[in-house]
């Protein structure tokens, strides 16, 4: 008797495999084959978090008390300093025994959140364009995708009169990522003060991505600022970008003490504390320097910004020089007709990868994102070898 085949759960047909996960099979096979790719598509800081850090680290792992479980709601220390980084930066008051919450990224936090929120069938508001897991997890968890529009003519900001057009009866949350990936789009106090006013108006959860406010950023604005937001807000925060700890794998969740009992129940099912020494280390980053801050966040990223600019005016693209964040974002020339005709080309006559703007959403569709994450001789020699191979070409096309 022949043996059925193992099939896998429904819920997979629902997502494909992440477009970074299979983009970079074929840029590891490109490397292989000697082709040398310089990569300028992954937001993967590629500075080391501070010194105080690392050693924080290594003084704990010494430690032989170190090594066990820890406390799924994090050592004391860490969210005590967590506390005081919002209080710091943001001017926002937390209590670091019930409103805040340790994660282990934001990925986790998009999950962890839709499980103690949102029922299958639900719906949940997903910015076009957005962060991709936005939508994916939503769907994984059964949860009914319903995309707002983000758009260049209008910052990048939501469209509140568009939304107010539509039936938001079954949405619970809705997600906003502010300052923005992939645009660039700065945070607004104004946004800020309108999405509050919207989550009160439409009785769902606004949850906020705030991981970006650091970088090319003088200023850092935090959607709990609003009065009445901890009531309706929950604000997801990462080192991976301001600290340069992307494989560290430390963020936190910021709202009340209700909301964070319910993510709490479902966190502490699936997984425990991270390792201690991590826990400890992370508190010491979050009391880094100003300075620290400044060369780190916005003069290492400015300087690399400069080739990311002549990247795309080479390739004949438009963007918004007041874009914040370590992305830049731009629009294709109307002479291309699709984005990949050119994101294709650049990888594998250039040797460069770049990222597509179609897989953040339809209305990313005419558009790149360059990462500013790798060095400054990496972004020139990537820079030499697009105008090296590309530019005559890209002349013709646009006569």
């Amino acid at each position: 008797m022949a043996n059925k085949p193992i099939k896998p759960a429904e819920r997979l047909s629902s997502v494909s495999e992440y477009y970074f996960s299979r983009k970079l099979k074929e840029v590891a096979q490109l490397n292989a084959e000697g082709k040398d790719i310089i990569s300028l598509a992954i937001g993967s800081p590629d500075m080391p978090p501070s010194e105080k850090t690392i050693e924080k680290l290594c003084e704990v792992a010494h430690q032989p008390s170190a090594h066990g479980y820890q406390p799924t709601m994090g050592t004391p220390e860490l969210r005590e300093a967590m506390a005081r980084f919002y209080k710091r930066w943001y001017d926002v008051d937390l209590d670091a025994k019930t409103e805040l919450l340790p994660l282990i990224g934001s990925k986790e936090g998009i999950l962890h959140v839709t499980l103690a929120f949102v029922n299958p069938g639900d719906e949940v508001l997903v910015p076009n364009p957005g962060y991709p897991t936005y939508t994916s997890l939503s769907k994984i968890l059964g949860a009914k995708i319903v995309n707002y529009n983000l758009r260049e003519d209008n910052g990048w900001q939501p469209d509140f009169d568009e939304l107010e057009q539509m039936d938001l009866s079954r949405v619970k949350l809705m997600w906003t990522n502010y300052p923005n990936m992939p645009t660039g789009g700065n945070a607004r106090r104004e946004t800020y003060e309108r999405l509050v006013r919207f989550a009160v108006d439409h009785d769902l959860v606004v949850v906020n991505d705030n991981p970006y406010s650091f970088i090319l950023n003088e200023e850092h604005l935090s959607i709990l600022q609003i009065p009445g937001a901890k009531d309706c807000c929950i604000e997801f925060n990462s080192m991976s970008k301001s600290h340069n700890m992307p494989g560290w794998r430390v963020g936190l969740c910021a709202t009340n003490a209700e909301f964070i009992s319910w993510i709490l129940k479902v966190q502490s099912n699936i997984e425990s504390g991270t390792f201690r020494g991590i826990q400890l280390a992370a508190a010491e980053a979050y009391d880094n320097s100003d300075e620290w801050h400044r060369e780190a966040n916005i003069e290492t990223y400015r300087r690399r910004r400069q080739y990311a600019e002549q990247i795309m005016d080479v390739l004949g693209c438009t963007y918004d020089k007041q874009q914040v964040g370590m992305f830049l974002w731009g629009k294709i020339p109307d002479s291309i007709v699709q984005v990949e005709d050119l994101t294709e080309r650049v990888l594998h006559e250039a040797r460069v990868f770049i990222t597509p703007g179609f897989i953040f959403g339809s209305n990313g569709e005419r558009y790149i994102r360059i990462s500013l994450c790798a060095k400054e001789e990496k972004l020139e020699a990537a820079l030499r070898r697009i105008k090296g191979t590309l530019v005559n070409t890209i002349k013709k096309t646009k006569e």
